[in-house]
Order: C-alpha cells, then structure tokens, then sequence
C-alpha cells in the first residue's frame, strides 16, 4: 500500500456562513495523480488551500506527510490558477522561477549556485530556458503558465498541486502542459484541479467529483480515452 500523503477525513469547511465543503473524506497516497473536478464554486480551490495551511476547516481533520496542513511546506509545490501582477513590473523567468527556492531558504539567507542550478533544472524541464531572461509579462498564457509550474518544481517538492493551471490557453498548449505534468507523474504526488474532462482520463490514476460533497470515480469508467 502506497504511504499517504494526504488524509482528509470528514472535512467540512465553511466560508462566510456557507457550507462550501461538506462531510469529504479523501485518501492520497504516494505517486497518485487525482484529477478534481466539479463546477464554479463546488470547493475544489477550497480544499487545495485547506492542504496548504491557508484555510481553516470547520470540521474534521487534514493531515499531510503525517502532519498538520501548512506544516510541510519546502515539500509541497503550488500553482495557483492566476498570477495578479503589474505587467510593467521587470521581473524575468528566471527571477519568478527562483522565488520558489524560498521554501528551502532561512531568513535573509541569500541564493547560492545550488538554487540558481535548481532554478536551469526547471526552466529545462518545462522547455523555457530560451526565455530564462524573458520578462514575464511579455510571456503568452501557456508560457506563463510552464513558468509558474516551474517555479513550483524549483522547490523540489514531493507534492504538486495544481489549480487549473489550463484555464484560457490554446488546445495545443493544453496538450503540451498536460504532456509535460505527465512526465512529472512518475516523481511526483500530483492533484489537478481542471475542467478538461475530455483530456484527463489518459494522464491521471483517480478522478474525483467535488460539489460540495465528494465522489470518487474510475478514470476511464467516467471519462474514456479519447
């Protein structure tokens, strides 16, 4: 049996008065890769935050790596469905990439060459290093987006969560985000939350629905291979 990662049991939270999570139980366990989808609403931001630490729940409990959420986090990677910045800001690949070594940093502790080689890994890894100096607000949405997952692999995290990381790009650079995290399944625990339900069922080993409440499905049983 696979070790858990993440143990959800009866979790419920509530936001402003409302229910937006209730009665979930949920297990991951090392190597998976769980797909959630669901509708606008339905919690699945909601409970990625509750793993990270950023949200308390209402009820139940949460561990992650046998812990408290948020208490982990140098082994944990996120990226988060949109970047707010000023697109004027000059900021390039390289600089937003390397904010995801601070995991693994002490306070006021400078950058060394290991995090800078750590950072050429995962530039290489999702196919930007010939936009490494590239400022990021001259990058399409697709770019964008491999930036963003490679500055969550510069932690070296055990644990992926992605949060729509395909939401308004092409078809062609969905297929190439999806290629690239199917790669990064066979290292990493992976929980995707999408709406591509018409692409998943190849890359992932569970499908979830979450409405509120939590149904567990056989990926190609649900959503067949195209």
């Amino acid at each position: 049996m696979r070790a858990p990662v993440i143990e959800c049991d009866c979790l419920s939270v509530d936001l402003g008065g409302v229910r937006v999570v209730d009665g979930l139980t949920l297990r991951v366990g090392e190597g998976d890769f769980l797909a959630l989808v669901g509708p606008n609403g339905g919690g699945k931001t909601t409970l990625l935050r509750v793993i990270l630490g950023l949200e308390r729940f209402s009820a139940g409990s949460v561990k992650v790596f046998g812990g408290l959420p948020g208490s982990s986090p140098g082994r944990i990677g996120y990226v988060p469905q949109r970047l707010f910045f000023d697109r004027e800001f000059p900021i390039s690949v390289r600089d937003l990439v390397l904010m995801g070594r601070l995991s693994k940093k002490k306070l006021f502790q400078h950058y060394n060459r290991p995090d800078r080689e750590k950072v050429d890994e995962a530039v290489c890894m999702v196919g930007l290093e010939r936009l490494i100096e590239r400022r990021i607000g001259d990058l399409s949405g697709g770019e964008l987006q491999r930036a963003l997952i490679a500055r969550a692999l510069a932690g070296e995290p055990e644990l992926l969560l992605l949060d729509e990381p395909t939401a308004s790009i092409d078809p062609q650079m969905k297929t190439i985000i999806y290629d690239l995290i199917e790669k990064l399944k066979e290292r990493l625990t992976i929980v995707l939350v999408t709406h591509d339900t018409a692409l998943i069922g190849r890359y992932v080993t569970k499908i979830a629905t979450l409405n509120v409440t939590l149904e567990l499905h056989e990926p190609n049983s649900v959503f067949p291979n195209p």
